[in-house]
């Protein structure tokens, strides 16, 4: 059924010279110019991995001398000071903290607080120097969290939920950023987009892969081509290290859940010109669901190459198996939300047939990232990857009540298959030059992405078409019928980019735009019929952002996005592509000597061509409108005495300003208000050095449950708590979410369609580190 919607160490290499002045005749944009590139620096990075920079920013290089020293001083306090914390131990790092220049962009992260990234500039860009709202969950937060999937990584960020659809969604099919779903348009890996079918996505990709989790906010096709207008979530894969490390880890806990996981890596030589890593991850559990399970193998291999100073290749791999029951249960609102003649229904509560119960992945992607230095200050990286996913399903889910009083539910039955092939690769040509008194970091690029899929569905019936929410009899046969969908999507997308950096002392733009070529085709087996259609769009994104030099740094940013959609209206024909515009205004802090980020951000967000569905027949027409305002709150932070903390606030006033029916009316599943902070702390001395307590609150506003906005789903609050002990090379930790076992609703879509959120969940983990 259709939804409802790493490190490679920074190892200095010989000296080339101490100043190199050099003339370069650079062909840009069509014009010939001369400028002078210079290269400062005496040493030249083997930065590697996209997108790495292989020189330093223009603003670190103009920090005051005090700031630089300063921060040096905390990074040397936190070393020496966290060296037991658990939060400081699991990435391997040439640097003792971030704030460290040997913080990449694509790298580990010690603690919370991240200060580079790449995501929103495709450049190794300072997040205080980035004028756009961007998130960063690193690892160490989604240990200490106790995070076992993208949605429940993304629980304590501003106004992002990776888990609308309750704690039971084994197909992970519900990412809203800033009120948008981006389920089908919004992950990337490593900056390249892997694509959804109707049916299935890759959202449900294991986290302990992952050596961050990036949330770029609002627009983004400037850069990216075809995605939402919410914004994108970039999967930073894991990469290889030149230290030698190892972590294995086992742990069990509710549901009958019991995992192995591994990280281990170094270099596979002698002068570390090959370096390798290996991840893997095998469960066997269960969900709060009866007749549920959540099986998985994961393995991600990895291996870099550097032939040379200037040039690096690092060969990335993983294979995912899930062997899932089927989550979403499609409850009534009437005995969840609230009471059924002051019955409710069991949080546990299956609504299909045990016998026919599956949601079966398998996920495999293989690609590479090159980077080679041209010169000092010019880098050509490439990024290349092809993904595949095959998905089985077997499914019943609740169809509303037949009688509501006796609790008797009607329930629909499918049978499908999915199969995803998507080959993507990303080049770029990054220069470095000043004209005049302006520095620039530029980059062009021109990137392809082609993406096929097919679904297919049978109907499917049973001896016992009814169930009673309160009192459910499983004892009836299955039948497979007719077939009920047979849809195959190709599309291809080229896309044509250009991005400047311009600094000016401490004031700083960015400018970029892009041009994108999209050729969709959509076939239905059903009606033996076939459509076509071309789109072209320019986007653009503007921005200028002023660095104080007491941290503070104030922007504005204007940024715009396009989505092909594959929906065809009354006619059959393909419709219009959706697009969006962002206007952001914020204000980024981070404090002089501290490890910690703050950041405030109001937004006004517009996507026009939303497809809606009229009915009685529920034809797909084109003529919705979607305005989201709001504001963000976040902040970071990791001190030297082992506190580690996360703030996030948001306010997001969505409403349908064009809708055929439901103009004025609020998006179901968006809240007004969303807020959640997280704490930890680890003791640094004594006898008891190396004890580790944490706790979270999480609170959600009450949403509406349907789109003519008749009822609402309540508020939620709800506690996590986190309690472990590291000595030596070992650590014994226990997670605990939802520690009150709070009941209650995550989303409704209809009267109909309810999912509950999950309930008490605690895992305990040893691991050993070496």
């Amino acid at each position: 059924m259709r939804g409802a919607s790493q490190d490679v160490t920074n190892f200095q290499l010989p000296s080339r010279s101490q100043t190199r002045l050099r003339q370069l005749q650079v062909f840009f944009f069509g014009a010939v110019s001369t400028f002078s590139l210079v290269a400062p620096f005496g040493s030249v990075q083997a930065q590697t991995q996209i997108p790495a920079v292989s020189v330093e920013a223009p603003a670190q290089r103009a920090r005051p001398a005090a700031v630089a020293s300063s921060r040096r001083s905390a990074t040397t306090r936190s070393s020496r000071t966290n060296r037991h914390a658990p939060a400081q131990q699991a990435a391997p790092t040439q640097s003792a903290s971030n704030g460290a220049t040997g913080e990449r962009a694509n790298g580990p992260v010690r603690g919370f607080v991240a200060t580079r990234s790449g995501t929103a500039t495709k450049t190794d860009t300072p997040l205080i120097e980035t004028p756009q709202s961007v998130s960063v969950v690193t690892t160490d937060q989604v240990r200490n969290q106790g995070a076992v999937s993208i949605g429940e990584a993304l629980r304590y960020t501003a106004g992002v939920s990776g888990d609308v659809n309750g704690g039971s969604d084994t197909r992970f099919g519900a990412l809203q950023i800033r009120g948008f779903d981006t389920t089908m348009s919004g992950l990337y890996v490593d900056g390249l987009r892997i694509p959804s079918s109707n049916y299935v996505h890759f959202n449900g990709l294991d986290p302990y892969g992952a050596e961050r989790l990036e949330v770029l906010k609002g627009p983004s096709s400037a850069m990216y081509g075809g995605s939402g207008t919410g914004g994108i979530l970039n999967y930073v894969t894991k990469l290889p290290t030149a230290q030698q490390f190892g972590e294995v880890s086992v742990s069990g806990g509710s549901f009958n859940r019991y995992q192995g996981q591994f990280d281990m890596g170094g270099s596979a030589n002698k002068d570390g010109t090959v370096l390798w890593r290996l991840t893997g991850v095998v469960r066997d559990g269960e969900t709060q669901v009866d007749f549920t399970k959540d099986n998985r193998v994961f393995i991600a291999p990895a291996i870099t190459f550097k032939p040379n100073e200037d040039t690096t290749i690092t060969i990335l791999a993983n294979y995912q198996r899930d062997r899932a029951g089927w989550g979403l249960q499609f409850l009534p609102a009437s005995g969840t939300v609230w009471p059924n003649n002051g019955r409710t229904i069991p949080v546990s509560f299956f609504a299909g047939v045990p016998s026919f119960n599956a949601f079966n992945t398998e996920i495999a992607t293989a690609g590479y990232q090159l980077s080679h230095n041209l010169t000092d200050n010019i880098t050509f990286r490439q990024n290349l990857r092809y993904a595949y996913q095959h998905n089985e399903e077997k499914v019943f889910y609740g169809g509303g009540y037949t009688d509501e009083a006796a609790g008797q539910l009607a329930r629909f039955g499918s049978y499908s298959n999915s199969y995803i092939n998507s080959f993507a690769v990303d080049n770029q040509l990054q220069g470095k030059f000043t004209t005049g008194i302006l520095s620039h970091t530029t980059l062009v690029g021109i990137d392809y992405r082609n993406t096929s899929f097919r679904d297919t569905a049978f109907g499917v019936t049973t001896s016992a078409p009814e169930i009673n929410v309160f009192n459910p009899v499983y004892s009836y046969d299955w039948t497979i019928g007719a077939m009920s969908d047979n849809t195959g999507v190709k599309q291809s997308q080229v896309g044509l980019y250009a991005q400047d950096q311009i600094r000016l002392g401490r004031l700083s733009f960015q400018l970029g735009g892009r041009q994108d070529f999209v050729t969709t085709q959509v076939d239905s087996g059903i009606f033996d019929t076939s459509v076509s259609k071309d789109a072209s769009a320019f986007t653009g994104r503007a921005a200028v952002m002023y660095n104080f030099n007491n941290g503070i740094a104030p922007y504005f940013s204007y940024s715009e996005s396009f989505l092909p959609v594959l929906a065809t209206g009354p006619g059959g024909q393909l419709l219009n592509p959706e697009t969006g515009v962002q206007y952001e205004v914020g204000v980024k802090y981070q404090p002089i000597g501290w490890n910690a980020l703050f950041t405030f951000a109001a937004f006004d967000l517009t996507r026009d061509n939303v497809v809606t569905y009229a009915p009685p027949l529920n034809v797909a027409e084109q003529t919705g409108q979607v305005k989201s305002r709001g504001i963000e709150l976040e902040g970071t932070m990791s001190l030297a005495d082992g506190w580690n903390l996360r703030a996030a606030y948001a306010y997001v006033d969505a409403m349908l300003t064009q809708d055929p029916v439901n103009v004025g009316k609020a998006p179901v599943t968006v809240p007004l208000n969303r807020a959640s902070l997280w704490s930890d702390y680890t003791l640094q001395n004594g006898p008891l050095a190396g004890l580790q307590f944490g706790a979270g609150v999480r609170y959600v506003g009450a949403t509406w449950g349907d789109d003519a906005n008749t009822f609402k789903v309540g508020a939620s609050t709800v506690l996590d708590a986190l309690v472990a002990y590291t000595r030596d090379n070992w650590r014994l930790s226990l997670n605990v979410a939802n520690l009150a076992d709070t009941r209650y609703v995550a989303a409704c879509y209809s009267l109909s369609g309810c999912f509950y959120a999950e309930g008490r969940k605690a895992i305990g983990k040893l691991t050993y580190r070496w």
